[in-house]
C-alpha cells in the first residue's frame, strides 16, 4: 500500500497521547467550524459536516465541544474565521506532498511550512498536484466486514476501487459520488471511520531508509502543526524498512 494511505502512515505516528489528542481536537474543531459555515449546520443536509461529526465522535470529542464548534461555524458564537489553503512541494527523496490547511493567518502558516520543508531537505512551493488524482475515500475498520463483503457492497454502491487489509478497508470513488457511496455503505455497515475527499498518487516514489527517516520526521512536523488538516504523498517504503523505522 502506498504512502498516501492513512492506515500505513499510522505505523510511525508517535508522541504523548494527551498531546496528540489535544492536537487532534484542534484540527477536528476547525473542520467542524468550517464545514458548518460551508453549508447548513445540520449534518442531514451537509455531507461535509456529517463526516466531520463522525470523525469527532471517533476521537471521543465531548458533545458540547462539537456543538460549540458547529454554532461558531453557523455564526452563532463568534470566534476566529478560518480559510482553506492548499500548499504543495517536494519532500526528501523527491516525494510529492500536498498539504491541506485551515488557517486564520496564511502568512504564518506558509512561513511555518516553508521552514519545515527547508529543514528536512524539501522544496516548498513546487507544484505537484498534477501527480495526483482527486478522489472520494470512505474508510472502515477491518472488523466491519470481510474483504469480499466490502467489495460487493462497494461495487453496488458505485465505487471505483476497494483496498482491504489488516489496517482496514479503503473504498474510493469519483469526488461527485462520495456522498452516495458513503450513504450506501453506511446503510449496510454503519458509520464509516472516515469519508472525505483525498488525493491518490498516479504513481509512487520508492524511497530508501535514509530518505524515509527524514521524510517521516517532516511528516511528523506537519502533523503537529495545528493548521494542517491532512497531507497526501506518493512515497512507497518497503515493509521491512517501515518496521525498523517505527520500532
Amino acid at each position: 500500500m502506498a504512502g498516501h494511505s492513512q492506515f500505513k502512515n499510522i505505523m510511525y505516528r508517535k508522541g504523548a497521547q494527551d498531546a496528540k489528542r489535544a492536537k487532534a481536537f484542534t484540527k477536528l474543531i476547525r473542520e467542524l467550524t468550517v464545514a458548518a459555515r460551508a453549508g447548513l449546520p445540520d449534518p442531514e443536509f451537509n455531507a461535509r459536516l456529517r463526516s466531520a461529526i463522525i470523525a469527532a465522535k471517533a476521537a471521543n470529542m465531548p458533545k458540547d465541544t462539537m456543538e460549540r464548534a458547529i454554532k461558531r461555524g453557523a455564526g452563532e458564537d463568534g470566534g476566529q474565521q478560518y480559510e482553506e489553503v492548499r500548499y504543495e512541494g517536494y519532500g526528501p527523496g523527491g516525494v510529492a506532498l500536498i498539504v491541506e490547511a485551515l488557517t486564520d493567518n496564511r502568512n504564518r502558516t506558509a512561513s511555518e511550512l516553508r521552514a519545515a520543508f527547508g529543514k528536512h531537505g524539501g522544496a516548498f512551493g513546487e507544484t505537484v498536484s498534477f501527480q495526483f488524482e482527486r478522489i472520494g475515500a470512505v474508510r472502515y475498520e477491518a472488523a466491519v466486514a470481510t474483504p469480499e463483503a466490502m467489495f460487493e457492497a462497494a461495487l453496488e454502491a458505485g465505487a471505483d476501487d476497494v483496498v482491504s487489509g489488516s489496517g482496514g478497508h479503503e473504498i474510493t470513488c469519483v469526488p461527485d459520488e462520495l456522498s452516495a457511496v458513503r450513504d450506501a455503505l453506511e446503510a449496510r455497515f454503519g458509520p464509516a471511520a472516515a469519508a472525505e475527499l483525498d488525493w491518490k498518487p498516479l504513481a509512487t516514489v520508492a524511497v530508501d531508509e535514509d530518505a524515509a527517516g527524514t521524510l517521516f520526521k517532516l511528516l511528523d512536523v506537519l502533523d503537529d502543526n495545528d493548521d494542517v488538516q491532512r497531507v497526501a504523498s506518493n512515497f512507497e517504503v518497503a515493509d521491512d524498512v517501515m518496521e525498523r523505522l517505527s520500532a
